[in-house]
């Protein structure tokens, strides 16, 4: 029977879950409270540049290939993609770094060239992350995480011993050299969390990042908010902008509508794709399943410190992605993680989409994008900013032999703050609740109220977990779960 669903939130959870809803002749209503749709994955434009304030990593295009086919679509129907080469590079000193390219063969060779010996092991490693990534992305991940029995099966079971064991153990075990063996660790930081507490199974990233490779929409990722924008309209999804919602209405234990500036629009589901933490606010207290307790006790991922950089000349000795791990990866990680606080050496990512893409910026120009991860909850103001953003363009400066700072034409920064005012976002964290051991699948906050009938959940909180991919399979997971409870 057709449903009144109202929908909180314009991410990727929330487009990929109104696309699904709609589908199946559901009358489906987006509220955004941001005057542009996409939740984080919004853009930035200034003097002829274009800049992705939020996602710039295109990684696991099969599981955008499987949302658009669910609709008879594929992604070149809305944008173009590209796949990087190479896929970024990775500083550890002055003028001293080592290149991922877009083979895993050249990859072989790379770490063979660092280490002798090193291919073979790395080979090894690359198949179990294969096969893990088979097992997960193409199976588990597409359980709704409601039972400890969706993660029993035949070739989980044989896999036990890869849930209690780390990332960081499995690596380190390998690799000796700590060059190689920060880049094996490095993909795993999209979920969230340290490597030392990401069981082993996640090295599925590890294939998703040498095996499958790193992609690009040309335009920029925006294309992919404004994709699905345009599938979900010409299902039927109606998209309301500047509509902060201001409470969700219960009546005898059950969601019937909620209050949007002011105004009361009643549904028969309401489905929260803002941040979880923050939906359940807008209950009264006794319908929320969580408490403060519960959300202080939990592994944020990171927030972060981002510049959006306007440069009058094009830049030397970079790539579309490049990495700088040439300060101590443990401490900052501390830092984040142990004991919160601002790191004195910050590892950084720098995004530079111009060399890839020419929308980026104008001719002869450079757009650049910088990254600091850091503690959700801290302190944040404009004389730390800059003081950082001081902190690395120096280092910058002096890893890639050139000089940059009288080549800004300008800059604009997004931090802690700013996640919280613009989404709303848990102590300003950027991208959700980590996946460690025991925030995995069912031990994630539910994608169905166990308070309230009729309220949902999607998004990076919830099932399976943070980032861009898992948005659109959390869509997918929680329409799914209406349509088996109200059909």
């Amino acid at each position: 029977m057709k449903k009144t669903i109202h929908i909180l939130g314009s991410g990727f959870s929330s487009l990929s879950a109104a696309c699904y809803l709609a589908q199946s002749g559901n009358e489906v209503t987006i509220f955004e409270k941001n005057a542009t749709i996409g939740g984080r994955a919004r853009q930035l434009k200034k003097e002829g540049f274009t800049f992705d304030i939020g996602p710039t990593w295109y990684w696991m295009p099969d599981v955008f290939e499987r949302f658009f086919s669910d609709f008879d679509t594929k992604p070149s129907d809305f944008y173009t993609l590209e796949k990087l080469n190479p896929a970024y590079s990775v500083y550890f000193g002055k003028d001293d770094y080592i290149t991922i390219e877009d083979t895993i063969e050249k990859i072989y060779s790379a770490f063979e060239k660092e280490e002798s010996g090193s291919s073979k092991k790395l080979k090894k490693f690359i198949d179990n992350a294969q096969n893990n990534y088979d097992v997960a992305i193409k199976d588990l991940v597409y359980r709704p995480g409601v039972s400890p029995l969706e993660l029993v099966t035949p070739v989980t079971i044989k896999k036990i011993s890869q849930f209690l064991s780390t990332i960081k153990r499995d690596v380190r075990k390998k690799f000796k050299n700590e060059r190689l063996a920060q880049i094996l660790e490095f993909p795993v930081l999209f979920l969230g969390a340290k490597p030392s507490n990401t069981p082993s199974f996640y090295s599925f990233m590890n294939y998703a990042d040498f095996g499958i490779g790193t992609f690009h929409p040309k335009k920029g990722m925006y294309q992919v908010v404004l994709a699905m924008e345009a599938l979900a309209k010409s299902l039927g999804v109606v998209i309301k902008t500047k509509s902060p919602i201001d409470k969700i209405i219960v009546d005898n234990g059950k969601a019937t509508g909620i209050i949007s500036n002011g105004e009361t629009y009643t549904a028969d589901i309401i489905l929260s794709g803002a941040d979880y933490h923050h939906s359940e606010t807008l209950l009264d207290k006794q319908y929320r399943q969580y408490s403060e307790k519960y959300w202080s006790k939990k592994t944020f991922a990171p927030s972060s410190l981002l510049f959006y950089v306007g440069f009058d000349k094009k830049l030397k000795n970079v790539n579309h992605h490049t990495l700088f791990f040439d300060v101590d990866f443990d401490v900052h990680a501390q830092d984040i993680y142990d004991t919160p606080k601002w790191p004195e050496n910050p590892l950084f990512y720098a995004s530079f989409p111009s060399i890839t893409d020419d929308s980026s910026a104008p001719n002869g120009k450079e757009a650049g994008i910088f990254l600091i991860p850091l503690a959700p909850g801290i302190e944040d103001n404009e004389t730390l900013r800059e003081q950082y953003f001081e902190k690395i363009i120096t280092r910058f400066e002096n890893l890639t032999s050139q000089k940059v700072r009288d080549s800004i034409l300008f800059k604009e920064s997004f931090c802690v703050k700013d996640f919280i005012k613009d989404y709303n976002s848990y102590k300003g964290n950027a991208y959700g609740m980590a996946n460690t051991l025991l925030q995995t699948a069912f031990l994630r906050p539910n994608l169905k109220s166990s308070k309230v009938d009729n309220l949902y959940f999607t998004g990076q909180l919830t099932v399976p977990g943070p980032g861009v991919p898992p948005a659109l399979i959390s869509g997918k997971l929680v329409a799914g779960l209406i349509k088996k409870h109200h059909n």
